[in-house]
């Protein structure tokens, strides 16, 4: 159901959107994690060391298709927001049209160089071709990623963040079903864990086209819609590309990292592996409440309500340190338990490694809040291309950590690369915020 938040207490309005977007984003995290839980428990520690030993440039491509898809639903959240729906339906033909340009483009281009890229990874030889396997599916899959991305963008760009979710639980429970036929009763091992995966996230794209073609008659352009605009795709090209840029150019230097890793041996891959998968259920929060905060941002600068758009800045912000502060401190003490979900007990030196990860990170966890709240922040308030310098900033970070100090501090170093990307990119990105809201101001001010 579509809804305005330019109207009522941003508070409320952020954490109503927020919500049902964290569910979701825990769900799909949870069939990630019962995805490595069963390749863990189910093949052993070298097949999830070998789907892990990818899951940078998996952070890569797919954070591209991310970004990419929620930037092109800044213009329709603007265009909602202003009460313009010719307009946005003009911007939601040009969307579909680009996406499945970026998306033929990006899988023949992936599936064609993943050998170079596990090359790249440095993954071993006893990996390489259960990562390969594992790999290529997923590639191959990236069109139905696509597909889901950009209507769940566009659902959610106009308020609704509850059917995507809805669709995201159908999802996650085939998932986890797939995972079970293809692994234990089919016997396909890695590749059956991606097919399973790449599968569920075709069906959930599915059932968001029918929702929106059977139910939101709204969002349909209709005949007269259906050309590709040049000022629209202009529009849409920048703000997408620098958003999907943006998370390519951060994973750039979590590639890095991943390669120096991978040269530590098989016990540091399997528990920087194991600690990634809770990092990335933890991390949830702060990617829901951010993007909520994005489209609050978009809706109302639609409307010319930049009171309103600091007042809900500020409060994600605090919602963001306060589950910042919890959660990291949960980590630094329960990290080596929760990494038992993926490792048994008896594999003590990989449960060491993953602990040691998670202790470090959980330190810092506040700081990724603030990064992203403040990027979305910037970007739903029309300047996606300031906010892609932070991506640098991250990247380079994480590689001058991961290659200068590895040789000396081992895997110590590893477990302090990205703190150092977050902190780095928030002395950018808070300043940036406030330098936008002031030319923001000034353009509101002109146009009246």
């Amino acid at each position: 159901m579509a809804k305005s938040m330019t109207e009522g207490r941003p508070f409320k309005l952020i954490l109503q959107f927020a919500l049902p977007l964290l569910v979701g984003n825990l769900l799909q995290q949870t069939y990630n994690i019962i995805d490595a839980a069963i390749v863990g428990r189910v093949l052993g520690a070298a097949a999830l060391a070998s789907v892990g030993s990818t899951s940078s440039v998996q952070f890569m491509v797919l954070g591209f298709s991310i970004g990419c898809c929620t930037g092109f639903g800044v213009p329709v959240a603007k265009c909602f927001g202003a009460g313009r729906l010719e307009k946005m339906k003009h911007y939601i033909f040009s969307a579909a049209v680009l996406t499945g340009m970026v998306a033929a483009v990006l899988t023949v281009l992936c599936a064609f160089l993943c050998p170079w890229i596990l090359q790249i990874l440095s993954v071993s030889e006893e990996l390489y071709g259960n990562a390969y396997r594992y790999l290529l599916v997923i590639f191959l899959g990236l069109p139905f990623t696509f597909l889901y991305n950009l209507l769940a963008g566009i659902l959610r760009a106009v308020g609704d963040s509850r059917t995507p979710f809805i669709f995201l639980v159908i999802s996650t429970a085939l998932n986890i079903i797939l995972d079970l036929v293809c692994i234990m009763g089919f016997g396909w091992g890695c590749a059956g864990a991606a097919i399973a995966t790449a599968s569920s996230q075709a069906a959930s794209g599915i059932l968001c086209l029918l929702f929106i073609y059977k139910k939101v008659e709204f969002l349909h352009p209709g005949r007269e819609k259906c050309r590709l605009e040049k000022e629209a795709s202009k529009e849409l090209l920048s703000m997408g590309l620098p958003m999907g840029f943006q998370f390519s150019i951060t994973a750039i230097g979590s590639m890095v990292m991943q390669s120096v890793n991978n040269s530590l041996g098989s016990v540091y891959v399997s528990g920087f592996t194991a600690a990634l998968k809770i990092k990335q259920f933890t991390i949830c929060p702060f990617d829901a409440m951010a993007s909520a905060v994005s489209v609050y941002c978009g809706q109302n600068l639609g409307a010319g309500r930049l009171d309103r758009i600091r007042q809900g800045v500020r409060e994600g912000m605090i919602l963001v340190i306060t589950y910042g502060v919890s959660v990291g401190l949960a980590l630094v003490f329960t990290g080596r338990t929760l990494s038992m979900l993926f490792v048994g007990q008896e594999a003590e030196a990989v449960l060491d490694a993953a602990a040691r990860y998670l202790k470090c990170l959980g330190l810092f966890y506040w700081s990724l809040g603030v990064l992203n709240v403040a990027r979305l922040s910037i970007q739903g308030l029309g300047y996606a291309g300031r906010a892609v310098f932070a991506g640098v900033m991250e990247m380079a970070a994480r590689s001058a950590v991961s290659l200068g100090l590895v040789g000396t501090l081992g895997f110590t170093a590893v477990c302090f690369a990205d703190q150092t990307a977050w902190m780095s990119a928030c002395l950018y990105l808070v300043p940036m915020y406030f330098l936008c809201m002031k030319q923001t101001a000034r353009k509101l001010g002109k146009n009246r």
